[in-house]
């Protein structure tokens, strides 16, 4: 499991220096709202940030703007995946759904995670353990559970677009 944490934070910390900082945090969701075409005053924007704030000062245990690995990692598990990070999570994949169907095309997939950092190749592998009804969508619960299972016990249909399938000297920026 703490591979499996130590792969999220890599892809959280985009700079590579070993925390991460609240402007890296919260780029998450400004990337993802320039993907989707959505301006900062769009209301699943203004959600996405109320939700991200409420995960950053829960995984920023000593308030000083940046998170370490360390805190991270004691932070993050099943709970506080379900009882934050669901919510945060949730509202990055609302605005990536274009029509608002609570499904993800192979496109908004692809723009979804290229914009949390992920590359294409992981993506689509992803994306097709993800439609296990093989019917061109990746449902919200799917993709939610997804992610909390790799957190949570680094097993999952999401594990590619974290690298998994790679060695840790392939994937994890060094330090």
């Amino acid at each position: 499991m703490s591979e499996s944490k130590r792969r999220i934070f890599s892809m959280l910390d985009a700079d590579g220096d070993g925390v991460v900082s609240r402007a890296e945090y919260f780029a998450r969701v400004d990337r993802v709202a320039a993907a989707t075409g959505r301006d900062a005053g769009d209301p699943l924007v203004v959600a996405a940030r109320a939700a991200h704030e409420e995960v950053w000062w829960h995984m920023d245990a000593n308030r000083d703007l940046r998170v370490t690995f360390d805190e991270y990692s004691a932070w993050a598990g099943h709970d506080t995946f379900e009882e934050s990070c669901r919510p945060a999570l949730r509202s990055l994949f609302d605005l990536a759904d274009a029509d608002g169907d609570g499904r993800l095309d192979r496109d908004e997939f692809a723009r979804l995670r290229a914009a949390m950092g992920n590359a294409e190749l992981a993506i689509d592998s992803a994306f097709d353990a993800l439609d296990t009804d093989r019917d061109g969508a990746v449902d919200r619960e799917d993709y939610l559970v997804g992610i909390r299972d790799f957190l949570t016990t680094g097993v999952s249909a999401m594990a590619d677009v974290y690298g998994a399938g790679r060695p840790a000297s392939e994937t994890l920026p060094t330090r």
